[in-house]
């Protein structure tokens, strides 16, 4: 008499604040934040809702969570980050990490969202963080300097980039309601109005760049460092 053979059912990975949180990045893509649920989440997971609240007491804390995964990434082995040289002149160190940051935030269905006024779980972070002050302090900042710095500059792109996924939510996506020919049309009464829709609505790695350059100048001219 033979046996039935055994079907061993597929490994599930065991849950925990690292599985959320990937899941939930994942699923932000497809829904945006609004519509990122814990529900969706669990059932994505294939377990109930409840269990997610084990890892997190509610969604700001599962959104945290989702943000120091994504400043992981940015930072993470291969990533294109400042940080590591301490011999980079400063403006260049926060051009790169202003990009970078740019990057991370477009590359996730309002990603600036989920960044915008989180707070990172644990310490990862602060390594990246000390030495970038490290190397802004070498260049001749204070130390209250270059925090102001810093905060100025990513306060720009995290802004910047809000207002760009209002128009593109993901890539080759545009929202209805921005285009700008018909918006010229609808302010042809006021000419200045109407011909700055190309200057708000298109062409945003341009207009990024030329804004960051600002932010630097002002920075340069505050402080007096070349």
């Amino acid at each position: 008499m033979t046996s039935k053979p055994q079907h061993t059912p597929p490994r599930v990975p065991p849950l925990s604040r690292a599985t959320v949180a990937e899941t939930a990045l994942r699923l932000l893509n497809e829904t945006g934040l609004d519509k990122l649920t814990v529900r969706a989440i669990a059932q994505e997971l294939d377990v109930k809702a409840p269990a997610l609240y084990w890892h997190f007491k509610n969604k700001q804390e599962l959104v945290d969570e989702m943000a120091t995964e994504m400043y992981r990434r940015m930072t993470g082995e291969g990533a294109e980050h400042p940080a590591g040289d301490p011999d980079l002149p400063w403006r260049e160190r926060l051009l790169l990490a202003n990009r970078s940051l740019r990057r991370a935030l477009l590359a996730y269905r309002d990603g600036a969202r989920v960044f915008s006024g989180s707070r990172f779980t644990g310490t990862d972070h602060a390594a990246q963080t000390e030495a970038h002050l490290q190397g802004l302090v070498a260049a001749g900042f204070d130390l209250p300097q270059a925090v102001r710095a810093t905060s100025t500059a990513f306060a720009y792109t995290l802004g910047f980039v809000t207002e760009e996924q209002g128009v593109h939510p993901a890539p080759g996506e545009r929202r209805e309601g921005y285009d700008v020919a018909e918006r010229a049309a609808r302010m042809a009464d006021y000419p200045l109005t109407a011909a700055a829709g190309t200057q708000l609505f298109e062409d945003y790695d341009t207009h990024f760049e030329e804004g960051l350059q600002l932010i630097l100048d002002g920075i340069a001219a505050r402080y007096g460092i070349a």
